[in-house]
């Protein structure tokens, strides 16, 4: 993986620097909080509910071990002991007080990590494919130019004061794993006839209040005019973006507004100047950055262990059922961590749980990890040989949970528990139907089954994509869930629609139960998932179960 060079390491640390002097004015009164909140923003510092939120780029998804560990001694010693990993592969930290904040940018600067540009109206952290480098299914590890994107955008002098945030992801799979169609700006690596590879461009995706899917502006971009050609999209959506409503102001709006191939033809002509610009320094630079990215050495061993844990222990064979993914290498696999204990908040990791991680990693992993915007932690690299092991230091972790893509693995923003934004709880929520379903039995009868809920509007839990998308809203000051059903976040992405009625705190659970078993009666075999089902029989059959005869009337 990347690692710091000179020029990275005086940046950031003269950043802190700068952001330490700005701290002290704000601390000594010097600065108002309406005339600091622009410059902590720059720095990944928000004002929550109950205290200030310090959230941390953990660029396309990677970590290492020291840095893994890093996040534990930050949680250990200016937080309360955890931290939540966010949708956008990043971390926060809950609580941390101001005058510690510097400190803790210091010590990640100690191993390579910022908290810069993951907020304010400016490219956020650039996430990816969390199988990245790994995927048995990938073209090419798309990290090498998610890391150039990092470089390129961080500080850009042009585009750090864009009309509204912007949001880049990456993949180099043709399975998209990464979100892509939700984005402003979607790669997705493809080959063209001749089987190079270069990427399918989508512009104008996002959730929000005004969710669409992203379009295609080019079906097959060669890597070498990957950067200008985003550099043009930006440029011009710096010109065209609205900056009189923020509501109206991300760049879905203006392809909208302008349509997409008025846009199409904007960003080429662009492109025209600045592919000349960047004269191809751009691909020195991924020269360099994609020997940081070589393999691991994978080793040779027998995987005669492996079989024989899987015949002797029950528990194992099911959690290799739901957590392993098919690795490139001959003899491993991918492991998925679920960091959603049935009633734990999902996303949250405790110091203890990332220093077993840490330790894992190094130990069986190639001493790499990965945050996937599921709020899970992959070990990417790991021998089949070594997975009785890994899956009994997991246990004892709590970290074992065999339930990855079901009904227990919840995307989850962290609501009105944390978040100044929220009109709803997400979090209880999401603790509650994992519960039922546990002690129902019937998660694994289910199948594969993405349910996500937001708090509020924003959409940070990604609902308007989930096969079971959950919307908290304020209605009188009472929350008030909305349903919508058959969204996608894949390759295939589609925006859920709304299934009807909100339904109140109480009464969202037993509508999710419903809806759940009203599935499993319309399925037409065992192995026809909940997504397949809906999209052979529609909406109409589901609203039935979640709102009976009687409800329906009452509701009307």
């Amino acid at each position: 993986m990347y690692v710091y060079n000179d020029f990275d390491e005086a940046f950031v640390r003269a950043r802190v620097a700068q952001f330490r002097g700005q701290v002290e004015r704000r601390i000594d009164g010097s600065l108002t909080e309406d005339e600091f909140r622009p410059l902590r923003l720059m720095n990944g510092l928000y004002l929550q509910l109950h205290a200030y939120m310090l959230r941390v780029a953990i660029p396309y998804g990677t970590l290492n071990v020291a840095q893994m560990r890093q996040l534990a001694m930050i949680a250990d010693r200016w937080d309360k002991g955890y931290g939540h990993w966010t949708t956008r592969q990043n971390i926060q930290f809950n609580w941390p007080r101001l005058a510690d904040v510097p400190d803790m940018l210091d010590a990640l600067a100690d191993v390579g990590m910022h908290a810069i540009q993951t907020s304010g109206n400016t490219i956020r952290n650039v996430t990816a494919d969390h199988f990245a480098g790994a995927a048995a299914d990938e073209i090419e590890d798309p990290r090498p130019v998610a890391e150039l994107l990092r470089q390129w955008s961080t500080d850009h002098p042009e585009f750090q004061f864009l009309p509204r945030k912007f949001k880049i992801a990456i993949t180099g799979s043709p399975n998209d794993r990464a979100v892509t169609r939700a984005h402003d700006i979607g790669l997705r690596m493809v080959r063209d006839a001749a089987g190079a590879p270069g990427f399918e461009v989508i512009v104008g995706g996002g959730l929000g209040r005004t969710p669409m899917v992203g379009r295609v502006i080019r079906d097959f971009l060669p890597k070498a005019d990957l950067l200008p050609y985003c550099e043009a999209i930006v440029r011009v959506y710096n010109i065209l973006g609205r900056r009189d409503n923020k509501y109206k102001a991300r760049i879905k709006i203006t392809v909208f507004e302008n349509g997409l191939e008025t846009f199409r033809d904007l960003v080429d002509e662009q492109f025209s100047t600045t592919r000349a610009q960047f004269s191809g320094v751009d691909q020195e630079i991924l020269a360099q950055i994609e020997h940081h990215f070589a393999s691991p050495a994978f080793k040779t061993a027998p995987t005669d262990g492996y079989e024989a844990a899987l015949l002797a222990n029950p528990a194992f064979r099911s959690w290799t059922d739901t957590n392993l993914v098919a690795h490139k290498a001959p003899g491993y696999a991918i492991v998925q961590v679920s960091i959603k204990k049935h009633g734990a908040t999902p996303g949250d990791a405790t110091s203890d749980q990332m220093r077993v991680l840490a330790d894992l990693a190094e130990r069986y992993g190639h001493g790499e990890l990965r945050i996937s915007h599921e709020q899970n932690v992959i070990l990417p690299h790991v021998h089949k040989s070594d997975l009785p092991a890994v899956y009994q230091a997991l246990r004892a972790a709590a970290l074992a949970t065999a339930n990855i893509g079901l009904i227990s693995d919840i995307i989850a923003c962290p609501g009105m528990d944390y978040c100044a934004l929220a009109t709803a709880r997400s979090i209880p929520i999401a603790q509650e139907i994992a519960l039922r379903f546990d002690a129902l039995k019937l998660e694994h009868e289910v199948g594969p089954l993405k349910i996500k809920i937001s708090g509020c509007i924003n959409a940070c839990g990604h609902h308007h994509v989930g096969h079971i998308g959950i919307l908290g809203l304020d209605r009188a000051g009472v929350e008030n869930y909305q349903i919508t059903l058959g969204g996608d976040h894949t390759e295939t992405a589609v925006i859920g629609e709304r299934a009807g009625p909100g339904f109140s705190a109480d009464e969202i659970v037993p509508a999710i139960e419903r809806l759940v078993r009203g599935y499993l009666a319309l399925r037409a075999t065992r192995d026809e998932t909940f997504i397949e089902t809906f999209r052979r029989l529609g909406a109409e059959p589901f609203k039935a179960v979640l709102y009976p005869p009687q409800e329906a009337a009452d509701a009307a």
